[in-house]
This record gives structure tokens, sequence and C-alpha cells, in this order.
């Protein structure tokens, strides 16, 4: 089969602006909203995402922020993975066109990895008017706009095979970068799912289903993932992209294991006011746990901000904490950290949150202040005190585990949601006490005040994270 020589996006003048200048102009107002609502600080080495296909004027500055990551990366070839909302072949199936055209100009298609691809039984060709549709042209204009030199390698999934996920896991290499297009809940009347009514909780309902799909995506099981959809019935509309996308990212996991960051989340329903119809948008990163380290010197100007907190709080008996004067890039990051204090070699304080508001260098300094005056095991610090040194534990996100035999003593630590009980502990109290990770599963459960028993409810969450310790 001779492929077409392009084809030509029908979706600018509708989706889109047709006018190439007001395109422009709309992709650069997404950029500047995006870096508002999630900051401008992007991680590196992202290897997969998941991004929403919803109208650019809904979807489009929670998309950003993903695409701002991959402008980031500047890849060789982007692996886009949608599928046709019609319906469309079983299967993996790529259009068999040599480039797609939108009012900015033209994407090429990276025909050597087409031909590769389709060397294996998993892969077919078939012509673009059969499979045409929004959940991969809308990426378009935002790949063009973040990646102007990628190559495209555009693929409609429907009911994948198993064996598509390792054909996908061996394009994991320098320069490329795979994306799975979906929206997330579809909530109304018109879209027959209405599980609860519609009044002042519904952003905070459909929050919760949400971030329950969110959670179990960065299991990067694509059956829990599946599981988590049949149980919440979430309308989660390009659950078969995503799906390959959590197999290729699971096959993909080298020593350097992968972990899942949500990069923003917003619903139609906050941008119109009207959640009487409603759709769900999520833009998630998959990195390599080496992109969330903190270089030496992001470490060395956070650990200089706990121990200037503590010491002005010991000098003036006030409790300020003192940030970092110009903290870099890196340290306007929200993630979880703990700090944590020692005594002559003794635990003397130790508070943190597995998420955070506030950036580090906000968080650690006011951390810094609750560990020393806030924690209920051990008298407030005095400020004749000597001897008390700091440790600073920055962790990775979460990542849902279906059960203890994904958890790696020493490597890990874990968070425990067990009915309305919480528990937290870091990796590094295993390596201290030498502990098993029977052990540390059993500490885990005795604070968080429930019994060892709770592991084989099914109610039960486990969370595993890394966690970089330094101080």
């Amino acid at each position: 089969m001779t492929p077409a020589p392009g084809h030509v996006s029908p979706y600018a003048g509708s989706w889109y602006p047709a006018n190439p200048s007001e395109l422009n102009s709309l992709l650069e107002k997404l950029w500047d909203e995006s870096e508002r609502r999630a900051g401008s600080f992007r991680l590196p080495g992202g290897l997969g995402f998941i991004v929403p296909h919803a109208g650019l004027i809904y979807s489009g500055i929670v998309a950003a922020a993903a695409y701002r990551h991959i402008q980031k990366l500047k890849p060789e070839r982007v692996a886009l993975i949608g599928f046709a909302h019609h319906g469309g072949p079983q299967g993996v199936w790529i259009p068999d066109t040599e480039r797609f055209e939108t009012p900015l100009g033209e994407v090429a298609v990276d025909r050597e990895i087409v031909r590769e691809l389709t060397s294996h039984p998993e892969f077919h060709l078939t012509t673009e008017t059969t499979l045409c549709d929004h959940s991969v042209e809308i990426q378009l204009p935002l790949l063009q706009k973040a990646a102007p030199d990628a190559r495209l390698v555009p693929l409609y999934v429907n009911n994948p095979p198993i064996g598509a996920a390792a054909r996908l896991a061996e394009l994991i290499r320098p320069g490329t970068v795979l994306v799975a297009s979906s929206d997330f809940t579809h909530f109304g009347t018109s879209f027959h799912f209405r599980p609860f009514p519609v009044d002042s909780d519904t952003p905070y309902r459909l929050d919760e289903l949400d971030h329950s799909v969110i959670e179990a995506a960065g299991s990067l099981q694509r059956d829990l993932f599946l599981e988590t959809l049949r149980k919440t019935s979430a309308t989660v509309c390009g659950y078969d992209p995503i799906g390959l996308l959590l197999e290729t990212m699971r096959l993909a996991q080298g020593e350097d294991e992968i972990f899942q960051e949500e990069l923003d989340y917003q619903t139609s329903g906050d941008i119109t006011g009207d959640f009487r119809h409603s759709v769900s948008y999520a833009a998630l990163g998959f990195f390599p746990y080496k992109s969330f380290l903190l270089s030496e010197n992001d470490q060395r100007i956070l650990l200089e901000s706990a121990k200037q907190t503590l010491q002005s709080f010991q000098r003036t008996g006030k409790a300020n904490a003192v940030k970092p004067e110009n903290p870099t890039s890196a340290l306007l990051r929200r993630a979880g950290v703990f700090v944590t204090l020692h005594k002559d070699g003794d635990l003397r304080g130790c508070v943190g949150r597995h998420t955070s508001p506030e950036p580090l260098a906000d968080a650690v300094p006011a951390l810094t202040l609750a560990s020393a005056l806030e924690d209920s095991r051990f008298k407030p610090v005095n400020v004749s005190e000597t001897g008390i040194e700091v440790e600073i534990s920055v962790m990775s996100p979460l990542k849902l585990l279906s059960g203890m035999s994904g958890f790696q003593v020493n490597q890990h630590g874990a968070y425990l949601q067990a009915g309305h009980h919480r528990g937290l502990l870091l990796p590094q109290v295993a390596s201290e006490r030498n502990w098993t990770a029977a052990q540390f599963m059993d500490a885990l459960a005795r604070k968080t005040g429930v019994s060892p028993k709770v592991y084989s409810d099914h109610a039960t969450r486990l969370f595993a994270f890394r966690a970089q310790v330094f101080g």
C-alpha cells in the first residue's frame, strides 16, 4: 500500500482556531496559564504522559502542563496513543499517511518506526479516514508548540493485544516520548452517568472519583487500573490508550523505578461553573526516580534553611521560618517531605507531609519548626538545647500497590490507608532497625493504629515511595 502523502486535520476551525495567528496566540495563553497553575519547574527525563483531548479552550491548560514537560525534553519522536470514539477496528492501527497538516504547518510521520512496528502482527496499517478522531488530532497543535521538530508515530487502539506493550517498550529509548490521550470522568445525564446528585459537594465527589482512578494508574498495573474502572464505573473514555501506556511503562522499568506525577487536574465544571455536565481532565507524567532527585546545591540550600530556622528560634524564642532567599526552580516543586531532628543519635522530632500544597522551599522551614515544637511524642525543643541535627527526606510520588509483594524493604517507605486511619514510615526506618519487610509492615500497622490483619482487607490501600535523605 502506498501511503497517502498527507492528511489535513478537519478539526481546525471547530476544536481550535483555523487562523495560524489566533492559534499561536491561544497556545501562548495556555502555556502562560499552565505555568501560573502548575509552576515553572519541569521535571527532567519524562518517558510517558497522559493528556486530555477536549477542545483547547476547555482542556488545553491542563494538557499544556504535560506538553511543557515535553518541550523541555526536545524529543525526536512522539508516539501518540489515541482511539476512535466512533469505534474502529480492534487491535493497534496506524494511519497510512506521511504527514498531518494543521494551520501551524506539517507534522511528519516517522515512517521508519511505522515500518518497524507493522513488521509485527500486533500492529496494522489502514487509511486515515478509517481512524480519524480528535483524541489524536487535538494533540497536534500542542505537539507543534512543544516539539516542532518531533516526528509522529500515531496509534489508534481498541482492545490492544498484550504483546503490543512489549513492542512499544522497545521504543523507550533516548529521544522518544509516549503520550496517551484520554479524558477522565464524564459526569451528567447527557453521559448517562450521574452516580451522585448535582449540589455543592459535586466538585469534591468528582475529585475523589477521579483520583481513585489516577492512583490506580500510578500503580503502573493495567489490570488494577481497569479493575478500578469497573468498581467505580468511572467513565474514562481512553482506558485502552492508558492501559497500553501503563503496561509499556511497567515493562520499561529497569533498576530506576518509574513513578507517576500528577502535573495538573481540572474539570470543565470548574471552568464553566456548571456541574450538570462536566468532563474531568488530568495531565499525568511518568518519570524514572532519578528525575525527582535534588542536586547537591539544592540539598545544601534546604539544609541551610532548616538549620537557620532552628537557630533563629533558639536565638529569639520566636517561631519564624527562614526561607531560602533565592530558591532554585527545583525547590519550587511541590513534593512530600519530612524533617527529622536527632540529638545524640536519638530521634528528637519528625513531622512531614506525604503531599504538600507548598513548594519545598516553603515546606522545609515550616516543617522544621513543627518537628521542633509540635511532635506530640517529645517535649518542645527549648532555646538552650544543643547538639540537634537535621535530616530531610524528600519523597517521590506515592505508588499504589496491589499487595505487599511490590514493597522493597530498605528502598521503599510506605503509606497505609485503612478506613479513617492513616500512617507512614520512611524507608530509612527499616535500615536503622535492620527490619525485614514483614517487620516494617507490622510496625506501619501499629503506627497507623490498626492490626496487621488489615493487609488482607480489600478496602486497605497501601502505597510505596522512595525518599532522598540528606542531612
